[in-house]
């Protein structure tokens, strides 16, 4: 057996290790405000977030290699030397997993996203050099910390005080159910059937224009929003409060997003935390690497296996944080924290910017406690998870160089 089919199967290993920790930290953030707001229990939400991660992951997750495709480091710099880029690459899945498990241990919610490129980044620029750095690609991600959590914020700061005055506020509250929660029902159906459409099918390459997944999602969502407003006036004629209608609704739409964002990270970000194990893959099939390579399904299934796994056992600590910690969480602020977030994340795709689930997500309900006062937002944990943003990059970068060397000082 030759080195490179060696670290491919400790690669596996590294890529169900990285997997794992990625699920107990950045999955259990698509359901912190769903857990925390009590519209599901946390073994409800494991299995909700397994199953549409583990679908998104295996049905829509055929994209490039991740760390490869997006240019963080140019394969010209290790076009002589495979073995290098194979021990960095099986380095970096290490050191991922370890910063995620640091995190963990912290309760912080940190993006998988960043710390990957942070690890795949120390690599590239220590072992091949400044010159082998995407710098515009890196600059990119560095601006996503800024823009990603400012304007999940925004979003949701402003989405939530519509529906207080609009709808909480209102002198008629059972009239404003009747077009405020239709709408919104719109607004999420179409938006989630839009990015699967548009962001997720796309990578099947299934052809489906813009345009016609505008069409198809705008028809779902108005036939979602008919069937809802017949609920209202069913659940109105039955003699429920205002109060009941307006909460059972937004517990249903919570779910519904909360789904999302967890398909979403399967079909997008599951690639992230395995990306290297495919690379190294590619290495071991080919005897070469290319710029764009498919993702093996055995990979994803790895991937998506140990991040469900991952959430099962260990994502109680992250949602704790993200669904209780940082500020006061009901239905309505859950549901209009994950709208936001997940408007977010379908601009940034359409715009084709880099940005982090989690980011936006934590950014999202520090916006809906935001619009409760500054005295609703625990600062404390704020500053801890902000702390916690800004060392990923270079820890992960550390990290990956330290177990590099290490393995070059067994191997030739």
């Amino acid at each position: 057996m030759g080195l490179i089919q060696l670290f491919l199967i400790l690669a596996i290993f590294g890529g169900l290790y990285a997997s794992f920790m990625g699920g107990a930290n950045d999955l259990a953030n698509s359901m912190g405000t769903s857990v925390g707001s009590g519209v599901l229990s946390l073994k409800k939400a494991v299995i909700i977030a397994g199953i549409a991660t583990f679908m998104g992951a295996v049905l829509v997750g055929q994209y490039v290699t991740s760390t490869i495709a997006k240019g963080i480091v140019s394969p010209d710099a290790f076009a002589k030397d495979m073995n290098s880029f194979v021990y960095g690459m099986f380095a970096a899945l290490i050191a991922t997993g370890i910063f995620l498990q640091l995190s963990n241990l912290f309760a912080l919610p940190v993006s998988t996203t960043h710390s990957i490129v942070g690890a795949v980044f120390g690599f590239g620029l220590i072992i091949g050099g400044p010159s082998s750095i995407n710098w515009a690609k890196m600059g990119f991600i560095v601006l996503s910390w800024i823009t990603s959590p400012v304007v999940g914020a925004t979003l949701s700061f402003v989405i939530f005080i519509f529906i207080r005055k609009n709808l909480l506020e209102s002198k008629d509250a059972s009239k404003a159910a009747n077009v405020i929660l239709p709408l919104f029902t719109v607004f999420t159906i179409f938006l989630l059937i839009m990015s699967f459409l548009y962001k997720g099918l796309k990578n099947l390459k299934l052809g489906i224009s813009f345009e016609v997944s505008i069409l198809i999602s705008l028809a779902v969502a108005c036939i979602a929003g008919g069937f809802t407003l017949f609920r209202i006036r069913k659940a109105i004629r039955n003699d429920r409060t205002e109060r009941q209608v307006i909460d059972k609704a937004f517990r249903a739409l919570q779910v519904i997003s909360a789904t999302f964002v967890a398909f979403a990270h399967g079909s997008n970000d599951v690639g992230n935390g395995i990306g290297p194990l495919a690379a190294i893959a590619n290495v071991a099939r080919q005897g070469n690497f290319q710029t764009a390579t498919g993702v093996p399904i055995w990979v994803l299934l790895i991937g998506a296996g140990g991040i469900v796994t991952g959430l099962a056992i260990l994502g109680y600590r992250v949602i704790e944080t993200v669904g209780k910690k940082i500020t006061e969480i009901t239905p309505v602020r859950g549901f209009t924290a994950e709208f936001g977030a997940a408007t977010t994340v379908l601009m940034a795709s359409i715009l084709g910017l880099p940005i982090s689930t989690t980011h936006t997500l934590v950014g999202a309900v520090i916006g809906v406690g935001l619009a409760r006062g500054m005295e609703a937002i625990n600062l404390n944990i704020i500053r801890k998870i902000v702390i916690s943003w800004l060392l990923t990059v270079p820890i992960s970068a550390v990290f990956t160089v330290a177990i590099y060397y290490i393995i070059r000082m067994f191997v030739a």
